[in-house]
């Protein structure tokens, strides 16, 4: 068995007898050069999971890039690029990519003969990105900012470089097998959650029946839709409410996923909105329309009280409402809202006028009857969907877990390569 001695530093506990403990700016130096005159066009993007990858491979999520890319800065292959804030929640990760990074990021190069991934490794634990936390300044929980000079100060373990080969090697193979794992199950989560949303569609265009006959809708932003519907707008069937509120209703958000929930402490950090000349009242039973976020899905039914910000839409109808939000949720899918929107962010629809929301184009079933069947029953397979994916992101987390805690034995030798 290893001898092991007491390193001093409680997130690193014991290491090896053999081990030194050394600060990172022994081993890394941080580079600064911008981007003016422009080098390259090409952005990257940090992110918790995926580690550095170009803007265009993130997807539509996120902060638009910036078109000023000469305020930004380079980044190399073989570099750690850091976030400046979010380094403290793991945002933190190896460059393969010459391209350029948002000014907030800091880029931290390998002196001569050091070995990039083992250092990029003890980056990646926890332990490490909360012994952070002691230095980073700021206001906010969520703004906090650790400088790149703290960052660099902090001791780490540090094996010799054989020693260090030989983890990176192991770590690099583990680490795949279980990005391969999560790879899997988050493409069983995005099937559930693409079936979901045609399930969705489906029904709130053609109803129950599939051998019923249809009709052309007219409007370009709908397909053919059940023969006996008519087609209405959302300002004949919804209306818009001003509800008060006491001191003691909880904040709500309407989030992307279209629930409507009890604001998490980030978050009300983060956006400063609790103001009640910011706020109006939401009760059991509203339908929620989010001004900005509308092309996400951020569309939802209540089921509790409470406050939230006046940015959202708060609506009744005399239609049976789960339609309403099922309806608008299925236009989203079909990115219609990004179609009919002037909003002038690339992550945004601007809905925050209800004189625009109300003359979005709805079909509707002839019966309210027909409604609730079709309610109930798209209720019943979104629950049971859900309950899937739930268990499916709890694998997810398990693996997380499991990865973190791999690196961090590895990487303060309590546990050998043999």
């Amino acid at each position: 068995m290893r001898q092991m001695k007491d390193s001093g530093i409680k997130w690193i506990g014991y290491i090896p007898q053999e081990w030194s403990l050394e600060r990172s700016q022994w081993h890394l130096e941080e580079v600064n050069v911008s981007n003016n005159p422009i080098q390259t066009d090409r952005i990257l993007s940090l992110t918790n999971k995926l580690g550095v990858i170009p803007y265009e491979d993130k997807g539509n999520q996120g902060n638009k890039s910036k078109e000023n890319i000469f305020e930004y800065k380079l980044a190399y292959p073989n570099t750690i690029v850091a976030n400046s804030m979010n380094i403290l929640i793991g945002s933190v990760g190896l460059c393969n990519y010459f391209g350029c990074v948002s000014p907030v990021y800091y880029i931290f190069k390998a002196k001569k003969d050091e070995n990039i991934k083992f250092l990029n490794y003890v980056f990646q634990t926890v332990g490490f990105q909360r012994e952070l936390r002691k230095f980073a300044n700021g206001i906010l929980e969520i703004r906090l900012k650790v400088s790149s000079s703290d960052i660099l100060k902090r001791f780490i373990p540090y094996p010799q470089a054989y020693e260090q080969q030989k983890i990176v090697l192991f770590l690099d193979k583990e680490c795949e097998k279980i990005d391969e794992l999560k790879a899997d199950i988050q493409s069983q989560i995005d099937t559930l959650e693409q079936y979901k949303r045609s399930v969705i569609t489906e029904a709130v265009t053609h109803g129950l029946n599939l051998d019923a006959p249809m009709k052309d809708s007219g409007i370009d932003y709908i397909d053919k839709i059940k023969a006996d519907w008519k087609i209405s707008k959302i300002g004949f069937v919804c209306a818009k409410l001003a509800r008060g509120f006491s001191e003691d209703d909880p904040a709500l958000i309407c989030s992307n996923n279209g629930s409507v929930m009890p604001r998490d402490e980030q978050r009300a950090c983060g956006k400063m909105v609790s103001e009640d000349n910011a706020m109006q009242g939401i009760r059991v039973g509203d339908i929620a329309i989010h001004g900005m976020d509308t092309w996400h899905g951020a569309i939802g039914f209540s089921k509790i009280r409470g406050k939230i910000t006046r940015v959202v839409h708060v609506c009744d109808s005399t239609e049976d409402k789960r339609f309403i939000v099922y309806y608008l949720k299925s236009l989203a899918y079909q990115g219609v809202y990004k179609l009919i929107s002037n909003g002038v962010r690339g992550n945004t629809s601007d809905f925050r006028s209800w004189d625009k929301v109300k003359d979005i184009y709805i079909c509707l079933p002839n019966t309210v009857e027909e409604e609730k069947q079709i309610c109930d029953y798209l209720d019943n397979i979104i629950e049971s969907a859900d309950k899937i994916i739930v268990d499916k992101k709890a694998q997810l987390d398990t693996l997380d877990d499991y990865k973190k805690s791999l690196i961090y034995e590895y990487v303060t030798g309590k546990k050998e390569v043999v």
